[in-house]
């Protein structure tokens, strides 16, 4: 018994120390992390910036999980465009850095705007000398068409390209419904706010096919023209090309006569033309720089002078944030508010530039932050920058300021309310037998059970187009006022109709198309700076290591990226039917997807 206990105490003595020695490596390792998390890049010699286009690129991404550091879990392959241009900046303004080596891959880009901003900032890189090769087993159409401004551009030799257009299929669920038993009731102002029409009807309208058909026309049309600039060939060629065979199923070879690219090779081939570019010995090393080195690389710019704030909104707004899972970037109504106040009280902030990206949300955030801009425009100016989208309510929180530009693929409008609530009496009382009767206060203290559960429920549905209609002519009068139009004016090109940047400008709802840059310009001209300024970013992201003890957000961001490994190409619907749940009724949101491929 003695030496039980002996065996008993040594073994729980082994497992303190064990836990012990845990504990002081983990901290170790936290510490360790810290440190290269803040330790500045350095850039070796004749080094090449290596750009990976996999994963899903969007306006911007919070630093990784710790908690998905901490378990060896890769990130989600997401991207931020704000990381990447600024990261290409740096390399061209590095002498160093040789060139940039494209990896191409499968991107999926948030909107076609984004891009062409990256295309266009590569375009910018080029001015400096430098080379951009691009390399890939396989190219998505957006891939290909960001690779083609590449110097040269490289296909393994049993590769494949995705070009075949823009376009696809939307579902309708109404015939799933009927057959549940379900029905979903729409009240909207607008004959192009098509968003209920996919719970509403089994094929899409004129009106929606209508603007779908142009906006996607104008988008192909802008990538057409710029890949036909970098391969030497025309629009039309291209346009041909797509149209004529299924290009992804091609012989590689015919990718080089329809000179799409220069030369199929395997991928230890294009390690060699790299090191043959730098001048350096087959068997040396190539000095590579991944976006994450790039980021932490110390820019060459100077803050000086005044200060312009960046404040990028992007995501859905919402009325505020919720718990659970983390499923995309969200603009909060009442922390957004929040915001622009502090930058109103600023005195070391002489304008502000807001960063859109957002396909709209909800009605009652929207407004609550027009009204904050329009606060804010009392103390300094306002110049709004429009990305991928700035649509329905995305729009209404921008036309409110001093100056709009847009991105020419940037899509816009989409001026118009709806109101969607589901009605399950044929489900649960024909159906399921479930039947309801109680008492009452007042005359509408059950309108809700009566929208969701009651066939005869007419009043409440004209009760809620009658707060539909209201929301509507706040939008109108919101652009009115905002663009220098009247309610008529503005109600002609509204209707929810959604356009492209380039056909917004003649219709007034933007006022120039032009980048980021182009809108910081601006606001240094109306807040009259006449010496130097420089851009700071809002809201600040915040480092991995003040997230490490955020126990929600890391629950949150762990267990989502579990749900897109398991869900894969159900994640996103999956997800918006969650999300359709919290919403406010009353909502200012764009009818469908504007991601790439």
């Amino acid at each position: 018994m003695k030496e039980f206990f002996k065996m008993v105490f040594a073994t729980m003595c082994g497992i303190i120390l064990l836990s012990v020695i845990s504990g002081i490596l983990f901290m170790i390792s936290l510490v360790g992390m810290i440190a290269s998390s803040s330790a500045k890049t350095q850039v070796k010699e004749n080094s090449v910036f290596v750009l990976k286009l996999n994963g899903m690129i969007q306006e911007r991404t919070e630093d990784n999980s710790p908690l998905s550091m901490l378990l060896g879990q890769a990130d989600m392959g997401e991207m931020g465009l704000d990381d990447i241009l600024a990261s290409i900046s740096k390399a061209k303004d590095e002498d160093d850095i040789k060139g940039i080596y494209i990896e191409g891959g499968a991107a999926v880009f948030d909107s076609p705007a984004l891009a062409q901003q990256l295309r266009d900032a590569l375009l910018d890189f080029k001015k400096s000398g430098k080379w951009i090769f691009a390399f890939a087993d396989q190219y998505t159409q957006a891939s290909y068409y960001v690779a083609s401004v590449a110097d040269s551009v490289f296909l393994n030799k049993t590769g494949m390209i995705d070009f075949k257009g823009l376009g696809g299929k939307n579902q309708y669920m109404t015939g799933l419904y009927e057959k549940l038993g379900v029905k979903y009731q729409a009240t909207r102002v607008g004959k192009y706010k098509s968003a209920v029409e996919s719970v509403t009807r089994k094929d899409m309208s004129d009106n929606d096919r209508e603007q779908r058909t142009a906006y996607l026309q104008g988008i192909w049309q802008h990538m057409l023209k710029d890949m036909a600039n970098s391969r030497k060939l025309s629009a039309q060629q291209l346009d041909q090309l797509a149209s004529d065979s299924i290009i992804a199923f091609a012989n590689p070879q015919d990718y080089v006569k329809a000179r799409l690219i220069d030369r199929t090779m395997y991928p230890e081939q294009i390690k060699m033309v790299v090191k043959a570019k730098l001048g350096i010995d087959q068997d040396d090393d190539i000095n590579q720089l991944l976006l994450e080195d790039m980021i932490s690389v110390k820019s060459k710019k100077k803050d000086k002078g005044e200060k312009i704030a960046i404040y990028y909104a992007y995501g859905e707004i919402i009325d505020q944030m919720t718990s659970g899972f983390s499923t995309s970037a969200s603009i909060v109504g009442n922390k957004t508010v929040e915001d622009l106040q502090k930058l109103a009280d600023d005195d070391d902030v002489k304008a502000v530039v807001l960063r859109v990206n957002s396909p709209g949300g909800s009605a009652v955030a929207s407004e609550q932050i027009w009204h904050a801009i329009e606060l804010l425009k009392e103390k300094k100016p306002v110049v709004v920058s429009m990305s991928g989208l700035a649509a329905s309510g995305g729009y209404m929180i921008s036309a409110g300021a001093n100056y709009i530009f847009a991105e020419p693929t940037t899509i816009t409008g989409s001026i118009g309310i709806f109101g969607l609530v589901p009605n399950f009496s044929e489900l649960v009382t024909d159906k399921l037998g479930v039947t309801f009767d109680g008492v009452k206060t007042n005359r509408y203290t059950d309108y809700e059970e009566k929208l969701i559960f009651d066939k005869e429920n007419a009043e409440e549905i004209h009760n809620m187009q009658s707060y539909v209609d209201r929301g509507y002519e706040t939008f109108l009068s919101i652009v009115a006022q905002g663009r220098n139009m009247t309610r008529d004016e503005v109600d002609s090109i509204a209707q929810g109709r959604v356009w492209l940047a380039t056909d917004a400008l003649p219709i007034h709802l933007v006022d120039k198309i032009g980048s980021l840059d182009d809108a910081v310009k601006k606001a240094a001209e109306l807040a009259k700076i006449e010496d130097e300024y420089y851009t700071s970013a809002y809201p600040g992201k915040r480092d991995w290591t003040d997230n490490l003890f955020n126990e929600e957000k890391n629950k949150g961001s762990y267990l989502d990226g579990q749900l897109r490994e398991v869900l894969g190409d159900l994640y996103e619907p999956v997800m918006q039917l969650r999300q359709a749940q919290q919403r406010n009724r009353l909502q200012a949101r764009l009818p469908f997807s504007t991601r790439i491929e």
